[in-house]
């Protein structure tokens, strides 16, 4: 019993901090917005420049999580989870000591290519470590709950260290956290001793689909600032779809490809990559939204509004070990369309927003609906697009789903913002002279806008998706299981 205890106490350490690094990435993505106006004011951004903050770390997170992935197949999961760790905490040392707007743009780039390596390794290096079955399903659902919490948290922890200690703090929280991570990798988890597959690497499919995913995220994020219909935005979109189409023919021609299209014969890793899209695509803008609704509309602090969404954390926390239960007994369809389900009720719930309403009234119980709809879909999408990838394709497979995640994002949160932005201008055009009317109509849109998205994505689950479909296979023989820290 001894024997045993010990590598499982080392796994869980080790799931302890790949789930806490993934925590740091996502909160990432969020953790600066409510600096933006501090930034703004000491490095003496130009208005429309700032939003570049936040932007140019989902450009590149997004852009190169597939190059990241491929990377740790052909190299070591872990060498490469120790790569990005390092250089996401050299970023972030040069973003808090940042002395000009360009030198701050810079670091979050690097911020999001050391994240794009640091993801795939990190959710492959779960996989390598639980078997397939309840143990997998259940380590997916702790990944799940922190990495969901993560979203929410950004808005809590920015808003506290901004008022605290200025807005240099929200990069220096990185640092250390980074550097024990580093420091307990080599121990807590696995390095492959040969890596998987040929080592060729396929520079012609690397360079066309990190160049055609980060110029289509960049006309997406720059979209509502330039123009929908404008030049800029409809000739980066048609060059992202031409690069994209361009990869698409090298990887059919080429010997060694990063991405073997035959891994989309895969029902279950096509179908949980496509919902991917709609899922962050509706979930994504809902913490964007009810920040602005709490701040500009309600007057909250950027504290107080960060801790307004607290309950969607909490209740997402609370479902994940629940929602791991239930893929692992019903298969991921059946909580998956549920929580689809749920979300889209929270949503249309959230599009109920007044300005004369209260925040228990308004947002305490669709946060709340939000968090348990959360869980039941996060965690089985992501068990459906992993579970039967083949050890050689962890790494690509996990990379896969980070990407549709940023790019569901991306688009979810340029759409929302289009479609709020039009429902103001066109409410003030109409003679409504309170702003907080004209905001809190765009916000409603937007946020209905999202639970049709939702509700689309369970209509395409139980299309897609085969039924009855269960990833969860019995556990693996004790001496078939990953020891930690040894070679895989």
């Amino acid at each position: 019993m001894a024997t045993q205890a010990a590598p499982d106490q080392r796994r869980g350490l080790a799931l302890a901090l790949l789930a806490a690094t993934q925590f740091v990435l996502i909160l990432d993505a969020s953790i600066v917005n409510v600096a933006l106006p501090s930034i703004g004011r000491d490095l003496a951004f130009a208005p429309q420049d700032l939003s570049w903050v936040a932007n140019a770390y989902t450009l590149t997170f997004g852009g190169f999580l597939l190059l990241g992935g491929r990377i740790a197949d052909l190299t070591g999961r872990r060498r490469v989870f120790m790569i990005g760790l390092a250089l996401f905490v050299a970023a972030s040392i040069a973003g808090a000591l940042a002395v000009s707007p360009l030198m701050l743009v810079v670091s979050r780039a690097a911020q999001g290519i050391g994240a794009a390596l640091i993801s795939p390794a990190a959710l492959s290096l779960l996989m390598t470590l639980f078997p397939a079955g309840k143990e997998r399903n259940r380590a997916l659902g702790v990944w799940g709950a922190v990495a969901g919490a993560g979203g929410a948290a950004g808005s809590i922890l920015g808003g506290v260290l901004t008022e605290w200690f200025g807005w240099e703090a929200v990069f220096w929280v990185n640092v250390p956290i980074g550097i024990v991570a580093l420091a307990l990798a080599p121990r807590l988890l696995p390095e492959a001793k040969d890596a998987f597959g040929v080592r060729s690497f396929d520079i012609a499919g690397a360079v066309t689909v990190t160049a055609g995913l980060a110029v289509g995220v960049y006309a997406l994020v720059d979209g509502n600032r330039a123009g929908w219909t404008s030049a800029q935005t409809l000739g980066l979109g048609a060059l992202s779809i031409a690069l994209l189409l361009s990869f698409l023919a090298v990887e059919s021609r080429s010997a060694h490809p990063l991405v073997p299209l035959r891994i989309f014969r895969e029902r279950e890793l096509r179908g949980a990559n496509i919902l991917s899209i709609f899922i962050t695509a509706a979930m994504f803008p809902m913490f964007f939204v009810l920040t602005l609704f709490l701040q500009q509309v309600k007057g909250y602090s950027p504290l107080e509004a960060g801790f307004g969404q607290l309950p969607f954390a909490l209740s997402l926390i609370a479902v994940a070990g629940l929602a791991s239960r239930l893929v692992t007994r019903l298969g991921y369809k059946l909580p998956l369309i549920a929580g689809l389900l749920i979300i889209t009720a929270a949503l249309a719930w959230f599009s109920n927003l007044s300005p004369d309403g209260s925040y228990f009234g308004d947002v305490f119980g669709p946060a709340l609906l939000a968090g348990v709809g959360g869980a039941l879909m996060f965690i089985p999408v992501t068990i459906a697009a992993t579970a039967k990838a083949k050890p050689e394709q962890a790494g690509l497979a996990s990379g896969l789903i980070n990407t549709t995640q940023q790019i569901g994002g991306a688009i979810g949160l340029a759409l929302l913002v289009a479609v709020a932005t039009a429902r103001t201008e066109a409410v003030f055009a109409a003679g409504e002279r309170s702003p907080a009317v004209a905001l809190t109509d765009g916000f409603q849109i937007a946020l209905l806008t999202g639970a049709g998205l939702a509700f689309i994505a369970a209509l395409l689950a139980v299309v897609i998706l085969p039924n009855g479909s269960k990833t969860t296979l019995p556990d693996a023989p004790e001496g078939e299981r990953v020891p930690v820290g040894a070679g895989v």
